[in-house]
C-alpha cells in the first residue's frame, strides 16, 4: 500500500526493506519508502490512508538498477537497505543496531554492505559505517564484541582475537568471544540471553574447561561496556599486568 501510494518507481528502503529480506528485531514504524529524485516534485505522492502505519518517502539521486529488486514487494538491495537505514536513523546506536544485526543473522556480507557504502562517499553517517563494517569484517559479530574492540582502542589496550573457536572435551567446537593469546586471558560479554538456566550451565562448564586448561577469564554484562568503561578498562589492564 505504501509503495502504491507513492506512485511508480517507489521501492521499500531502509528497516522496511531490510525486514522484507528477513533481517529481524528491527523497528517496524516508520514505513521508509524511496523514490528517484528524478521524479518531478511537483508530482504529488497519493494521499496514506488515515489508519496506516506512519510512512516516510526519502528521494535518493543515486539508486543504479543493482540496488532495486523488483520481486514483491519491490524493495532495495540489502547492502543499501543497511546503509539507508544507518543513515536515517535516530541515533548512532540504532545505526549500530541495523547495521550489525543484518551481519550477525547472515543476511548479508560485510563486503556487500561496504560496496553500497562504496557509492556514497558523503552519507550521514559514512565513518561510523566503515569502522563497525571493519570491526564487522575482522571477526567481531555481536554489538557487545563491537563495543569491546572499540573500549580497547579508547583505552590503548591490544585488540583480541574475536571468536577464536576451541574443541571441548566432547570433541564439539566452541567459540571465545575474545581472547588475548599472550596474555592467556578470555574475555565473555554477557548478553540478557546468558540469565537463561540452561544457557548459565553451559556457560559455566565452558568457563570451568577454560580455567582447567590454565587460561584466565573475565566476565562482563553487556550493558557495563557503555554505562562504564573505565572499570572494564581498569580490570583488562590489571589482567595483562599481573602474570
Amino acid at each position: 500500500m505504501a509503495i502504491l501510494a507513492a506512485g511508480p518507481g517507489a521501492l521499500l528502503a531502509g528497516i522496511t526493506a531490510a525486514t522484507a529480506w528477513g533481517v529481524t528485531g528491527l523497528p517496524s514504524e516508520p514505513i521508509q519508502v524511496i523514490i528517484s529524485a528524478e521524479r518531478s516534485r511537483s508530482a504529488r505522492l497519493a494521499r496514506f490512508p488515515a489508519d496506516m502505519a506512519s510512512v516516510r518517502v526519502y528521494r535518493s539521486a543515486v539508486l543504479p538498477p543493482e540496488h532495486q529488486h523488483t520481486g514483491l514487494p519491490p524493495r532495495t538491495s540489502l547492502g543499501r537497505s543497511v546503509i539507508d537505514a544507518a543513515a536515517w536513523a535516530g541515533t548512532d546506536r540504532e545505526a549500530h543496531v541495523v547495521i550489525a544485526a543484518a551481519c550477525q543473522q547472515r543476511r548479508v556480507l560485510p563486503s556487500d554492505i561496504r560496496r553500497a557504502l562504496d557509492l556514497f562517499p558523503r552519507i550521514r553517517r559514512h565513518r561510523l559505517m566503515s569502522d563497525l563494517l571493519a570491526d564487522l569484517a575482522g571477526g567481531a559479530s555481536a554489538l557487545s564484541e563491537i563495543d569491546l574492540v572499540r573500549l580497547c582502542r579508547q583505552y590503548r589496550l591490544p585488540l583480541p582475537v574475536l571468536q577464536e573457536h576451541r574443541t571441548d572435551s566432547a570433541g564439539r567446537r566452541r567459540y571465545l568471544d575474545a581472547y588475548w593469546p599472550d596474555f592467556r586471558l578470555h574475555v565473555e560479554v554477557d548478553g540478557a540471553h546468558h540469565m537463561d538456566a540452561e544457557q548459565w550451565t553451559a556457560d559455566m562448564l565452558r568457563q570451568n574447561a577454560v580455567w582447567i586448561k590454565g587460561d584466565r577469564i573475565l566476565r562482563f554484562p553487556a550493558s557495563l561496556l557503555r554505562s562504564n568503561p573505565s572499570a572494564v578498562a581498569a580490570q583488562l589492564k590489571a589482567a595483562m599486568t599481573t602474570p
